[in-house]
């Protein structure tokens, strides 16, 4: 007997507690569930931007580096030549004796787009023959400090590009240093 009694008030005990424990579960369940369905909402947008722009970085194979350090100001004129390149090549170029084959516009677009429109627009200029290409950038006037970023992102890719064998500031009655000349290697 001694032995059933304390089964009746570990029963009892019991009881008391479920009672208890549904009472506080009716308070609570509704805050639980409005938790669990608004956290992952602001969770989900962010990691696809950043998968994408890596995406990007590996298609392009350009890297940023330290490119809105490097010391190019407004009104700074861009030249480059690829090495193993003849100098008469550049020379051309900034000359203007290379018919224009397109121009692309970057005026308004982010660096990620600006790195996205200049691969597809090289990959669609690059024909069996060396072409010219204009790319138009901007002067940075309008830039926050005034700084020029997507010339010196221009002046920072397109020496990593294999594609390109020759760039510099266009004259002024081509855009002068808010543009440059871009002479493409046959494909």
């Amino acid at each position: 007997m001694h032995h059933t009694h304390k089964k009746n008030t570990n029963t009892a005990l019991k009881e008391e507690e479920i009672t208890l424990f549904r009472e506080t579960i009716g308070d609570v369940e509704p805050v639980a569930v409005q938790c669990i369905i608004d956290t992952p909402t602001p969770k989900k947008p962010n990691p696809k931007p950043k998968n994408n722009q890596f995406r990007d970085y590996l298609n392009d194979q350009l890297s940023d580096g330290f490119a809105l350090k490097e010391p190019i100001e407004q009104g700074e004129t861009l030249s480059y030549l690829k090495p193993s390149n003849a100098p008469i090549l550049l020379r051309k170029l900034k000359r203007g004796q290379f018919s224009v084959a397109s121009t692309l516009d970057l005026h308004g677009m982010t660096i990620d787009e600006a790195r996205n429109n200049i691969s597809q627009f090289f990959n669609k200029q690059r024909q069996e023959v060396r072409c010219c290409v204009r790319i138009v950038h901007g002067k940075g006037n309008r830039s926050l400090g005034q700084i020029p970023v997507l010339k010196r992102m221009i002046n920072h890719w397109l020496p990593q590009r294999e594609d390109v064998i020759a760039f510099c500031s266009t004259p002024a009655h081509d855009g002068g240093t808010g543009a440059v000349y871009v002479l493409l290697q046959k494909r």
